[in-house]
């Protein structure tokens, strides 16, 4: 079956809020806690968060993978820069968050396959293109954050030149499904 990588659209939205569903092992049901209205299903905020323009966590920033019509597989990611007035989170679940990020690169934020898609080179060829858009963008290579409890992705990012370069603690909370350590790898 052939794949196809295609930018995202705004009707995309749905399909991008459920794979990072699958990659953020509860982050973004955390977050979108924190966004919605009584009542609103996770998935609908999650929607309505990614089919806003011109922000971070935009549908413009994700790129698709496609097969006979259906999305299979995403990736998100955009432009980390130095803020020039950081506020610091006082979100306890998110806070240790706060300075992990690798400035001037491109910063993976969700790299998602439904069951059934995965160990088919797919995020190899995800991490082509981001690599693309970094050069195109002339940035310092690529970055994301990843779990000690996600064995598998780890060894993935780092047999594909990712080093570890800052670690934190993840905030045990009922909506996140890892503990241990989060990791910031970059590659350059």
């Amino acid at each position: 079956m052939t794949v196809e990588f295609r930018p995202a659209r705004r009707t995309d939205a749905r399909d991008i809020a459920r794979l990072f569903q699958i990659s953020s092992e509860g982050a973004s049901d955390y977050i979108w806690s924190q966004l919605a209205e009584p009542g609103e299903p996770l998935l609908n905020v999650g929607e309505r968060r990614y089919a806003r323009d011109d922000v971070d966590f935009s549908w413009q920033n994700c790129l698709i993978a496609e097969a006979e019509g259906r999305v299979i597989g995403m990736m998100h990611s955009y432009v980390t820069r130095e803020n020039p007035d950081p506020t610091p989170p006082t979100d306890p679940v998110l806070a240790p968050y706060a300075d992990m990020e690798v400035v001037d690169t491109l910063y993976i934020s969700s790299l998602a396959l439904h069951e059934g898609w995965r160990n088919q080179g797919l995020g190899v060829q995800f991490l082509e293109y981001a690599q693309a858009r970094a050069e195109h963008l002339a940035l310092n290579g690529l970055s994301l954050i990843d779990y000690a409890a996600n064995t598998g992705a780890r060894r993935f990012y780092e047999r594909h030149g990712f080093a570890i370069v800052k670690t934190c603690q993840v905030t045990p909370h009922p909506m996140i499904r890892v503990t241990g350590d989060a990791y910031l790898m970059h590659r350059a």
